[in-house]
Parts: C-alpha cells; structure tokens; sequence
C-alpha cells in the first residue's frame, strides 16, 4: 500500500476516533442550534466542536490540502486533494439517543476517493479503506454480503428529513417493503459501512451531501459491493448499493420506485 495514503488513513482514523471520544464525553452536555434547511436539520455545539477538532489536525499535517466540511470550517488548498469531513452523520440520532451515529472523514484527488475512515463512536468500530487496498473493520478485513435471494435481503434506507424527500422515501419503501426481507433506517455512512461487512444486503440513499456519503462510498466499493445512482455512478441524488448478485433487481426496483 502506498506509505502516503497509508500515512493519510492513519490520520483520518486518528481525528475520527479523537472527535468520537469527545461526543461521547459531551454528549450529556451538548447545546442544540437552531435548525438549518428545515425543523430536522439540526446542529448541535459538539457538532461544531467536533469539525474545528478535525478541520485544524488536517490543515496543520497538510497545509497545501483542501477541507471541505458539513459545517462550514472547510478551506481552499493547492494540492489538488481535498479532505472531506462530516463531523457527526446522524446528528438527530445523537442527540435523541435513538440510533447510531459516526463520525467520516474521506480523501479526494480530484474527483478519485483514495482514503475513507467511518468511525462509530457508541460501537467502538472504525470501518476503512484506501484505493485499490481493501475495506477493514477495526483492520480486519471484510466483504460484502454474499448476496440472498430479495425476499431475505435486509435493505438500508437513508435520506435528508426534509419534507420533499421524505415523501419521495415514503414512495421508495412502500414498493421496497412487500419484497425484501426487511429494511432498516440509518445515517447513509454506516448504511454504506454496514453493507461493506455484510450485515446488510443492499442498500439505498436518497437525496444526500458529499459528505455524508463520500467515506462510506470508497469502503463499500472496496469491499465488493456494487454501486449506482441513475447511471453506473452514485450521485447525491440517489445512492444504491448491493451485493453483486442481488444487484440487477434491488437497482432496477429503486430507480423506478424513486
């Protein structure tokens, strides 16, 4: 493996795990801000704290790279590579204590990932990956689901709780949930890590940030999961992802559904 992007992967894992200790120590502390795009987008202080955590490790080790941040903290550079962060993916979990949440960090040149660390905090779990290196879990390695039949496939489903796009979910699930074997509710970056290990089987996002998809995107890609969007690329837009042989029908069911 390249002793940069290597070097770089330790970095990520580092601040990952160093901005997870700090919300689980203020978490029962933390002040919530007001709402952002609409009532559900919410930021908290640990939120900000978190990214000014990540954002000035980056900038110190790599001062020619660029940072580009959910919460604004980001900065140009002259690299040509640029680290894009989502402090805390899940943010409404985190702060009602009702799911998961995780911190991701992933590394662009241009527009090719090359690192990716999604660390979840409460689990103790740090999911990575560099280009063409594999995906891990804690440095083991993993793969992705073997792939059952639709009717026994456990599907993730992620997407903004902005009114337009929950009704656009509301669409997708009611096809998607007479057919698979059940599906699960999640941040879209541990959707994607948890399709990387196989605990899922497929799995879709709808209407996302870079951000909040980057990181997980290169770890279920380097795990053997197969990945799109509209076309043969994922986009913002719409995320798919699915264990190779359950691919053709999941996709095919997503993107008319939505």
């Amino acid at each position: 493996m390249d002793r940069d992007l290597q070097a770089a992967r330790d970095l990520a894992t580092a601040l990952a795990v160093r901005a997870g200790r700090l919300q689980v120590e203020r978490r029962d502390t933390l002040v919530v801000g007001a709402p952002k795009a609409h009532a559900n987008d919410v930021v908290s202080d640990v939120d900000i704290a978190s990214e000014r955590l990540i954002v000035d490790a980056i900038v110190a080790d790599r001062p020619g790279d660029a940072v580009q941040a959910e919460e604004g903290h980001g900065r140009p550079g002259t690299s040509g590579r640029t680290w894009i962060v989502d402090p805390l993916d899940g943010t409404r979990n985190y702060i009602s204590r009702t799911g998961p949440w995780s911190v991701c960090i992933a590394l662009y040149d241009g527009d090719r990932p090359l690192v990716a660390v999604v660390h979840d905090p409460a689990a103790g779990e740090t999911f990575s990956a560099v280009d063409g290196g594999g995906a891990f879990l804690n440095d083991h390695p993993i793969t992705a689901s073997s792939g059952p039949p639709m009717g026994e496939a456990l599907v993730g489903v992620s997407f903004q709780p902005g009114p337009e796009t929950k009704a656009r979910a509301g669409r997708v699930i009611r096809e998607l949930l007479p057919v698979v074997g059940d599906i699960r509710r999640l941040p879209a970056a541990l959707n994607l890590a948890y399709q990387a290990a196989g605990r899922l089987d497929g799995g879709l996002a709808l209407d996302t940030k870079l951000w909040d998809i980057a990181a997980g995107a290169l770890i279920a890609r380097e795990a053997g999961v197969t990945l799109g969007g509209r076309g043969p690329d994922f986009t913002t837009e719409l995320t798919i992802g699915a264990a190779p042989g359950l691919w053709p029908e999941l996709s095919s069911l997503v993107r008319a559904a939505s």
